[in-house]
């Protein structure tokens, strides 16, 4: 057994379901904030119920994201201790932050949201949904500030064998920072947006709470077509970062084995690294040229330009990076016909359309968390062989003193740990969304206005 091998395995399985609640928080912390702002400016006691709901989820998932998050953070130490040494410096920072500041942001305040219905204010109440929410979002900030300096290192030096901090804003605004911090939170928006649309229209279609859940429809599909096109232009400045930062990437994502001008966009096909041809090609001659420089004749760079050893997984970039393509075109029209069937009144349980309708949006919930984690994968496998970006080889990031069984063993108990955990997760959500806001229509807000 390769104990470095087995390393990464972990890791990306601790990441990979740690994922599915990161972005899940953040989105569904928003979502109660929007849901409350609505409902001051309507006085609509149905969004209060709303918002009460999910605030209930939010709590749920927020539990079992810190959960996770803290195991993944102990790997740095034990795992991957060359790498702990390495960047320390730089990477300590960020995380200490975002522990020491977004965490007790977020966890004091999201008590008050869950537990404060009848015990403070309508205004403070409120603040403290928009507390969560900024919270949650710094959270996600101080991690990307981290895990993107590894994607392009800036403001640093190397001495000693280690690097060193010498520009402590130019390592928290590294090149790719703001393009991957603005794709995943709209990744994140969208997860919670369609989160509610999937269970508002699950709950329409067994006709239950019909009137909050027509509700929760209306605004989820609007808010769903809003954030999915937004992915694409979030999308496509991501895309525009990596072409000028890790060409090496854009060429696996895009199988591009040859420099090019007139480079095509690949729609569909088979990258074969051993004869460096794809086979099957669908392709849109000078797409990639004009999407990456907006000039057709424009030169990109491919894999030829890179030594055999470091080039990224091929298919582990190519095929998630165009699964997440097709599912996130998927998830602009998904809405855009809610939207028509809606403004043709045709999106009710009681017509044949409007069911087959109120179906397919209940099973999309978890397509927007499957793009996270291929977005996630093709970020994370186009770095590679680097853990540091032309600094660090993974393969030299390896803890010595900890041997192959070892990690085999804790993966193993991990695996079962988590296996349990989400079926926690989906019994008690399921429970909290069947028993709806727990309060009748028209109960009062804390004794008072919704001021």
């Amino acid at each position: 057994m390769d104990a470095a091998l087995l390393a990464r395995i972990q890791f990306a399985g601790t990441i990979g379901f740690h994922f599915i609640f990161a972005p899940m928080g953040i989105g569904l912390s928003w979502l109660v904030f929007a849901l409350l702002t609505k409902y001051r400016r309507t006085g609509d006691e149905r969004y209060r119920q709303l918002a009460r709901l999910w605030s209930r989820v939010l709590a749920l998932s927020f539990g079992i994201g810190v959960a996770t998050g803290i195991t993944m953070e102990f790997q740095f130490g034990t795992n991957w201790a060359a790498y702990s040494r390495f960047v320390g410096d730089i990477f300590g920072a960020p995380l200490a932050a975002e522990v020491i500041f977004t965490f007790f942001l977020e966890s004091t305040f999201l008590y008050v949201l869950v537990f404060g219905w009848d015990r403070v204010s309508p205004r403070v109440h409120y603040i403290s949904s928009f507390l969560v929410a900024l919270g949650s979002t710094m959270s996600a900030f101080f991690i990307l500030v981290a895990n993107s300096w590894m994607q392009t290192p800036t403001g640093y030096v190397l001495r000693n064998g280690r690097a060193e901090l010498v520009s402590f804003w130019g390592a928290v605004f590294s090149p790719s920072m703001p393009a991957r911090f603005s794709h995943t939170v709209d990744g994140a928006l969208m997860t919670g947006v369609f989160f509610l649309l999937g269970v508002s229209a699950l709950m329409l279609f067994l006709r239950r709470q019909e009137d909050i859940s027509r509700v929760g429809l209306r605004m989820s599909l609007w808010l769903a077509f809003i954030f999915s096109v937004l992915q694409l232009g979030t999308g496509h400045y991501s895309a525009a970062m990596v072409v000028r930062q890790q060409p090496e990437k854009l060429a696996s994502v895009e199988g591009l084995f040859q420099t090019q001008r007139h480079a095509p966009l690949l729609i569909f096909g088979l990258p074969d690294p051993d004869t460096r041809t794809v086979k099957y090609a669908v392709m849109v001659p000078s797409g990639l040229s004009i999407l990456a420089y907006l000039n057709p004749n424009a030169e990109v760079t491919g894999l030829d330009k890179f030594p055999r050893d470091e080039w990224p997984p091929l298919y582990l970039t190519f095929f998630p990076f165009h699964g997440m393509f097709i599912l996130g075109m998927y998830l602009i029209g998904m809405p855009a016909l809610g939207i028509l069937l809606m403004w043709l009144g045709w999106l009710d349980s009681k017509r044949l359309i409007g069911k087959l309708y109120l179906l397919l949006a209940a099973v999309t919930m978890p397509v927007p968390i499957l793009c996270n984690e291929l977005g996630w994968m093709t970020a994370e496998c186009g770095r590679q062989p680097w853990i540091v970006y032309h600094l660090m080889k993974t393969k030299d990031a390896i803890s010595v003193s900890v041997p192959a069984s070892h990690i085999l063993a804790s993966m193993i108990i991990f695996g079962i740990i988590y296996l349990l955990l989400g079926l926690v997760w989906l019994i008690l959500v399921a429970r909290e969304v069947a028993r709806g806001p727990g309060e009748p229509a028209g109960g009062s807000y804390g004794g008072g206005e919704p001021a």
